[in-house]
């Protein structure tokens, strides 16, 4: 497995990517999540050229997995990280969480910070396993991306806020 930028050709792939992860929540009755659009190309684009759109890639280099970070309040904040179905249960989102990290640490970021399903099993106790713990006071940043996903449909309820501290080398 290889770890790097996504390529421009490859973000059609990473939409798919996205929708075939989502089957999933269907699985458990979230609806309305699997059914949800995966990113535009212009955001992957977005992401991609300020560098922070990586991707796992299989010994052919095509893609299995990626992660999009956003820079929040001095964070790194993960704001979407997927596997498609056929790679999970490889370590594949947890190695790129684990790239995230060692870039925010490159960066002089403080922590990671992310936004998960509260009643989802695969979720919450995922990234406490990663070392993520949930916290109650939002920073400015994370009260609008609160704010965002609630426009989304998501309900706040049903929403946690988990940090992760960057270890420093």
């Amino acid at each position: 497995m290889t770890i790097r930028i996504a390529h421009q050709d490859e973000l059609p792939l990473l939409q798919a990517l996205e929708v075939a992860a989502g089957v999933l929540f269907r699985d458990i009755g979230m609806t309305d999540v699997a059914a949800h659009p995966p990113p535009s190309l212009e955001v992957f684009e977005h992401f991609r050229r300020a560098g922070r759109l990586w991707v796992t890639a299989d010994a052919h280099d095509r893609p299995t997995g990626f992660v999009f970070v956003k820079l929040v309040d001095g964070a790194a904040h993960i704001e979407q990280v997927s596997v498609h179905p056929e790679h999970q249960g490889q370590g594949l989102g947890r190695a790129l969480i684990e790239h995230v990290g060692s870039w925010a640490a490159g960066q002089g970021l403080d922590a990671l910070t992310l936004s998960t399903f509260r009643s989802v099993p695969w979720n919450g106790p995922y990234y406490a396993r990663l070392g993520f713990v949930e916290f109650g006071e939002l920073t400015p940043g994370l009260v609008a991306i609160q704010a965002e996903e609630a426009a989304l449909g998501l309900d706040p309820a049903e929403r946690i806020f988990m940090r992760r501290v960057v270890a420093r080398e």
